[in-house]
């Protein structure tokens, strides 16, 4: 079969339009948080209908591409991912934006994720029968390992405070139990609501998380939120040479996200975390990791972009969607007649090796326009004043939490959860390992649940467990990535100790330095009352599920068990001067702090009531009073209220006139 001779039907006019076009709205979708790529391929897809299957699936196929990548302009600048899949993103790339390296940053990603698709789509176009194999391999016990290989991850996210790092993932996993139990079907933990009976949406709280907390101390202070770069730019040349030297990091992370994408389920956030894992693993410096490292940026953009190929070999060869937009693409197959299945690259040939060559042109095309984009984006975030900077990004939150589902209440869980977030990371519970223990909780359960039945009902629990060869494989690496930072943290610093022993004067004299003797940390009475908050919830999970089948309580009680264990130990050791102190607040800063919070939960509160417009609005000029430190001109003023009332608006027409979504009907608009 001459697969080359389809890369003709590719490079028509119409077929580089729609590869164009669709990576360009799929990167402004996937920059936007909440607006996802699944949400954008849905919306496209009945204009499909009436294209050349080819040309079609192209179009999605560029879509979906170019939102995986958009999602980390969002993770770079305002520490939100725009997808779930850029969250270890954030890890990196935001602290190189808030010290002046966000274009950087910026060109980084977009290489990375130019590797990464590019390698995904070669996997796809030469060995999708062979790798589709490597899908059917995997079980639940090699699915519930490869989640506690994610979740290894916070060893490394929490080195000198590993134990509020394992509280976080607790407190995330729990969060992952509420809803309808994924094995078994229990209701868990709604408290009597029919809006928890869904869980809680995945997006909506990695948007609360994550961005709330940025929100609220981006008003406290007059600091722009983003250090200008001096040099200005994308500073390609520094950015070529520093991407050039992580060759070895971008080759094996995009392969990591070929394989990982083949998963159905897994998809692009596991692909990251177990790539960023690797490249801190491998580092020779992983104390930089979480504060700024290029590595990181470029080990997760090239897997999460390599997963869109991978995750197309499943859909294409053996009908089974990998992810969500995965899924809408094979509905689109189906409605075009297209029989899915290991016999579609022989009868279908000339539109599945059309498709692959599109979605390969596709990710060509992603280099220049993300570098484009990225041009602008940098600085024109830089430039915003504070003033019009926050109400836009709180606007943005607010509607990517409401868009998934047309729902306020999403809009409510988000806003709570990142005022919660926001509270805990005052006193050193990161919102990294909560995030972490939310997305990879259901996947950790289902495979956990399903592997213990089988395991019970034939008698070999623990071979299920630990004698599958992939699973031994996942075990022994998540093993070495947990201990790794600790063996490397305690070689710096004896090798410090006898630097600085060699370093020191025959015969002393030197003033010895004072020691900590915790009357700081003891003074802090935060961190003892979260942890009493959050043992309470631990024994509250263990009462709760008393109640529930075996399979629905299991997950929960460990869970439940080791979080009210692990936080009072936190208590003990704060008591023993063991941890650090809480950071200093300012009395203004603490007033707009409150008002802040104040004012997003009023928003989400009255969305319904006043209607979706009319409260965002209010709530927009609301902000830009918060967030004011320069007093302008009265005519600046104006400006920026007439501004705020213009982006409220298009907004609003976006998602009710273009979008079709529901929205509340209130008193007003």
């Amino acid at each position: 079969m001459d697969i080359l001779g389809y890369l003709w039907g590719a490079l028509t006019p119409l077929n580089l339009l729609f590869a164009a076009v669709g990576v360009v709205l799929g990167t402004v979708v996937g920059a936007l948080p909440g607006l996802s790529a699944t949400m954008a391929v849905a919306v496209l897809v009945p204009f499909t209908f009436t294209m050349d299957p080819a040309s079609g699936l192209i179009a999605l196929g560029a879509i979906y591409t170019g939102a995986i990548y958009g999602g980390a302009y969002a993770a770079i600048l305002v520490n939100t991912p725009g997808t779930p899949s850029a969250i270890a993103t954030t890890f990196d790339g935001y602290p190189m934006a808030r010290r002046g390296d966000g274009g950087v940053a910026i060109s980084l990603a977009t290489m990375a994720s130019f590797v990464g698709g590019i390698v995904g789509a070669l996997a796809l176009l030469a060995l999708a029968p062979p790798l589709a194999r490597v899908a059917l391999a995997f079980g639940p016990p090699e699915y519930f390992w490869l989640a506690i290989f994610g979740l290894t991850l916070i060893a490394a996210l929490s080195v000198g405070n590993t134990l509020k790092g394992l509280i976080g993932a607790l407190l995330g996993l729990f969060l992952s139990t509420i809803g309808v139990a994924v094995v078994g079907g229990d209701v868990r933990y709604t408290l009597g609501m029919q809006s928890f009976l869904g869980g809680i949406d995945l997006t909506s709280a990695i948007i609360g998380l994550y961005c709330i907390p940025v929100l609220i101390d981006l008003v406290a202070t007059r600091d722009p939120h983003l250090k200008s770069a001096e040099t200005g730019g994308l500073r390609l040349g520094e950015s070529a040479r520093i991407f050039l030297a992580q060759k070895v990091n971008v080759v094996r992370s995009a392969v990591i996200g070929t394989v990982v994408g083949i998963l159905p389920g897994a998809g692009g956030s596991i692909a990251g975390l177990v790539s960023y894992s690797e490249a801190r693993r491998s580092s020779d410096s992983p104390e930089r990791f979480g504060k700024g490292a290029p590595e990181g940026i470029v080990a997760t953009e090239a897997a999460n972009n390599a997963t869109v190929g991978g995750g197309f070999i499943p859909t294409l060869v053996l009908g089974i969607p990998g992810t969500p937009p995965d899924a809408i693409i094979l509905g689109a197959l189906l409605v075009q007649g297209i029989k899915i299945g290991p016999t579609l690259f022989a009868d279908e040939a000339g539109i599945v090796y059309t498709f692959i060559w599109g979605l390969l042109i596709a990710t060509v095309l992603m280099l220049p326009a993300g570098l484009l984009i990225g041009r602008y984006a940098y600085s024109t975030v830089v430039r915003i004043p504070k003033a019009m900077l926050a109400p836009t990004v709180a606007l943005l939150t607010v509607i990517g939490s409401f868009a998934i589902h047309s729902n306020p209440k999403d809009a409510q869980m988000m806003v709570g959860l990142g005022i919660l977030a926001w509270g805990l990371a005052r006193y050193g519970f990161a919102p990294s390992p909560i995030v972490l223990g939310l997305v990879l909780g259901q996947i950790a359960e289902q495979g956990f649940v399903q592997t213990y039945l089988i395991g019970n009902a034939s008698g070999r629990i623990a071979e299920m467990f630990f004698g599958r060869p992939i699973s031994i494989g996942i075990i022994l690496a998540a093993v070495l990535t947990l201990a790794y930072p600790f063996v490397a943290d305690r070689i710096r610093r004896r090798k410090r100790t006898v630097e600085t022993a060699a370093a020191a004067p025959v015969g002393g004299g030197g003033v010895p330095e004072a020691a900590d003797d915790g009357q700081e940390g003891a003074r802090d009475l935060g961190t003892p009352i979260w942890a009493g908050l959050l043992a309470i919830l631990g024994v509250l999970a263990l009462w709760g599920a008393q109640g529930m089948s075996a399979m629905g309580s299991v997950f929960p009680t460990v869970i439940g068990a080791a979080l009210a264990v692990l936080s009072l130990l936190l208590i003990g050791l704060h008591f023993a001067g063991r941890t650090a102190p809480a950071e200093a607040t300012e009395g203004e800063s603490r007033v707009r702090r409150v008002a802040l919070a104040v004012i997003l939960a009023l928003w989400v509160a009255l969305l319904s009531v006043l209607g979706f417009l009319t409260a965002s609005i209010l709530a927009f000029l609301a902000i830009i009073v918060v967030a004011d430190y320069d007093r302008p001109a009265p005519r600046v003023w104006a400006l920026w209220v007439v501004s705020g009332v213009l982006i409220c608006i298009a907004f609003w027409w976006i998602l009710a006139d273009v979008l079709l979504l529901r929205m509340p009907s209130g008193l007003l608009i």
